[in-house]
């Protein structure tokens, strides 16, 4: 019991040293821990005489109970210090102006995909979202490119399990939509993501952006095509780029077209952008359009390639990376 005594002044004195929580904790081990004093103290009632052993143990479990309460007190106390100290310090008049965080901004591929959307609007032309995953008829098949058709090979993707692919372009929704919607005029757009098991190089990535439109309707003709896709060249990209047609071939289209542009800055290099043409009538056919009716055009705008043009990319790989360096340097920058 004398033992006892002279165990809570040294606990007195010890608790009066304290300055912060970490002491305290230290306190705490060394009187409550597993190898501590009260745990060494209830070891030896065994050597402590009948007669004495429960005044013993009341006295340890009251010595207990007082180390418990007051390192809690002390405990509140440090806390209410720390706080009141915090207070002093880190006081901010909230009166006057705050700080904000940098703003952020949209990738450069929506910037662009949201633009277009934009003048297609003023067309009349509605969004249309369509699946990533797809089949092979709508992929291939109902675009007229059986499985024979040298365009597989130019457009090999990526296959799935149960004879599904990654869609190698976003004519896919063309074909969902004239599946399903009978009702003319037909005017929608669909940007999204396409697939193609292609090499990647500066202009060539194996995951890009597309960007599809359709305009079907009973008196449709290619010259409506062809002042379409300028209205939408200028609206986008304005003044500064020369535009050009050339002919092409796809086997969903006939006639076919494709659009180049150039900075007009010298030296400039021609780049296609748009591919387009009438729908082809197989198209119709096999959704359930009568092609001696009704006629129509479909484009597709290649995002991607827009993006670097517009903003001077050296590689179209550093969109699709998120290197923070890239996407800060292009936030909210014009590109016309």
């Amino acid at each position: 019991m004398r033992n006892i005594n002279a165990l809570q002044t040294e606990f007195f004195s010890s608790i009066e040293q304290v300055n912060s929580i970490e002491q305290l904790e230290k306190v705490r081990v060394f009187y409550l821990g597993k190898k501590g004093v009260i745990k060494d103290l209830f070891a030896e009632m065994k050597l402590i005489q009948d007669s004495e052993r429960v005044t013993y143990s009341q006295q340890l479990n009251a010595f207990k109970q007082y180390i418990e309460s007051t390192l809690q007190a002390t405990e509140c106390a440090l806390k209410k210090k720390e706080t009141d100290r915090r207070i002093k310090e880190e006081w901010v008049d909230l009166s006057l102006p705050g700080t904000t965080n940098q703003r952020g901004a949209l990738h450069p591929l929506t910037q662009i995909e949201r633009n277009c959307l934009d003048v297609l609007y003023m067309l009349g032309f509605k969004f249309v979202d369509g699946p990533e995953v797809e089949t092979p008829f709508h992929n291939f098949d109902a675009l007229n490119i059986p499985e024979h058709h040298p365009a597989r090979d130019m457009q090999d993707t990526f296959w799935l399990d149960n004879q599904l692919l990654l869609r190698s372009h976003t004519s896919t929704v063309q074909i969902r939509v004239l599946e399903n919607e009978k009702e003319l005029p037909i005017k929608i757009a669909s940007p999204g993501r396409v697939y193609r098991n292609e090499a990647v190089d500066a202009t060539h990535l194996a995951c890009f952006h597309q960007f599809e439109g359709l305009w079907v309707d009973e008196g449709v003709k290619f010259s409506h095509l062809k002042g379409m896709l300028e209205f939408i060249i200028k609206n986008i990209f304005g003044n500064d780029w020369d535009y050009r047609f050339k002919p092409k071939f796809y086997p969903y289209t006939e006639p076919s077209i494709g659009v180049d542009i150039r900075s007009k800055t010298k030296d400039a290099k021609w780049i296609t952008v748009v591919g387009a043409g009438m729908v082809h009538p197989n198209v119709f056919k096999f959704t359930g359009h009568d092609p001696e009716k009704i006629s129509g055009f479909a484009f597709g705008l290649g995002v991607s390639r827009m993006v670097t043009m517009a903003h001077k990319v050296e590689n179209m790989k550093s969109l699709y990376e998120g290197d923070l360096r890239v996407h800060q340097n292009l936030a909210r920058k014009k590109y016309i």
